[in-house]
């Protein structure tokens, strides 16, 4: 069901290296997906503000009905497109990014209910002319990017999956002809959709871990082509061509396991909260796993990590604000003084921090050297619809010199370019 809507009305998110024609570069053509073009939480745009002045950036606007929930961004020229709960159901919402103006919604299923906050945690992927969302109860949508209308449908459901305990939240992968996503289940914990039809291609036969909530990445290993996804027990490597397990390692996740997977030069980094830490595993030309260290310097919840030049940044439970050296897992420097428990995302040099708790947002340096602040502003107004165990969790996306962030249905664009 389409609508054109103007003014109505879990705590997870929220869920490589890559040859160059895999993804189109940040900068070139937006943020397409979550983390960014190729899944790394890390823009290649240049040209931004290096230091914020008082009271921040320029707001450019607020969009006050982007609707409840914890969905993030994708931005594609000059479109956002994000996920929110109307009501009792959830939808595909599309803003102009120049007037703040909705574009259009589109329905996409029945309302998840939780104590943490209702409504969808994962977020839109784009991909050409087209746009593939999941709700938070496994709906799948294929719609137009233009109009919003629906192109195909499918849930977790029919594929064997079960509505984890805070829903559903991965952001799908469009990869080449199809879209990857994870149902979890007797089935196949993986399946390999057509991105036109939305025609089952293969589901992982020979893993069938229920979901957990990490959105996967797509890697290349020695020429094979797979996807890195974290379930409850274990870090493992799926081939893209028939869904066959290629390796598989212990990790041993505690009540929920969320944030997702890093990858460079044949190694792959995962992390998770309560209490689970993070490890690094090398994988050689034959895709057998070797766990390179596994220590709990780098707990992260949900908030995310990203990789910048050889050091990983994110904020670990018990340590605050951190960086880790990403080949031999050291704690380079931490600090919990000055921002507290937030999300991430890395564009120019700086990081862009967002403290879950009041809004606070800090400008930091992407650095070894230590906790550098270059500026700093608080969210206004915060919503008043957010549950008290709920926090702002959708994650930042800075996107042709804009900033984006959100507090359930409230949407601000921020003005980060600079002059």
């Amino acid at each position: 069901m389409k609508l054109r809507l103007l003014n109505i009305f879990i705590p997870l998110m929220v869920g490589v290296v890559l040859s160059a024609t895999d993804f189109v570069r940040a900068g070139e053509q937006g943020w397409p997906q979550w983390r960014g073009p190729d899944r790394t939480g890390v823009s290649s745009e240049t040209g931004l503000l290096e230091s914020w002045p008082k009271g921040g950036p320029k707001r450019l606007w607020l969009f006050r009905d982007a609707g409840i929930g914890y969905s993030s961004f994708s931005v594609v020229d000059d479109r956002l497109y994000t996920l929110g709960a109307r009501g009792d159901k959830e939808y595909i919402i599309a803003v102009n990014v120049t007037s703040g103006e909705e574009a259009w919604a589109t329905e996409v299923g029945g309302l998840l209910t939780n104590n943490w906050g209702d409504g969808p945690r994962g977020t839109p992927t784009v991909d050409g002319s087209r746009v593939y969302a999941m709700g938070g109860r496994g709906n799948l949508l294929c719609v137009n990017a233009a109009d919003g209308e629906t192109i195909w449908q499918r849930t977790m459901e029919e594929l064997g999956g079960s509505v984890p305990d805070w829903g559903f939240t991965e952001s799908v992968l469009v990869d080449g002809d199809s879209v990857v996503c994870t149902p979890g289940g007797k089935n196949g914990a993986l399946a390999k959709l057509d991105k036109k039809t939305g025609a089952v291609v293969w589901q992982s036969k020979d893993f069938t871990s229920a979901a957990q909530y990490p959105s996967m990445i797509p890697a290349e290993n020695q020429g094979v082509r797979q996807y890195i996804q974290v379930t409850m027990k274990s870090v493992v490597g799926i081939a893209a061509a028939d869904g066959k397990l290629l390796w598989q390692v212990e990790f041993p996740g505690s009540t929920a396991v969320i944030p997702t997977p890093l990858f460079r030069d044949g190694t792959a980094y995962v992390t998770s909260g309560y209490g689970a830490g993070c490890k690094l595993i090398q994988l050689d030309a034959q895709q057998k796993a070797k766990e390179i260290y596994a220590n709990k310097k780098m707990k992260n919840h949900h908030g995310g990590v990203v990789l910048v030049g050889d050091y990983v940044y994110g904020y670990s439970d018990g340590v605050g604000w951190a960086c880790q050296e990403f080949k031999t897992g050291d704690l380079v420097w931490n600090d919990k003084t000055k921002l507290n428990k937030g999300s991430l995302t890395c564009a120019d040099g700086r990081l862009y921090c967002l403290e879950e708790k009041s809004g606070t947002v800090g400008l930091l340096e992407a650095s070894p050297k230590g906790y550098k602040e270059h500026g700093r502003f608080t969210l206004e107004p915060l919503t008043k619809l957010r549950k008290p165990s709920g926090g702002i969790w959708a994650h930042p996306v800075v996107a042709d010199g804009k900033l984006y962030l959100r507090d359930q249905e409230l949407l601000f664009c921020y003005d980060v370019g600079a002059k």
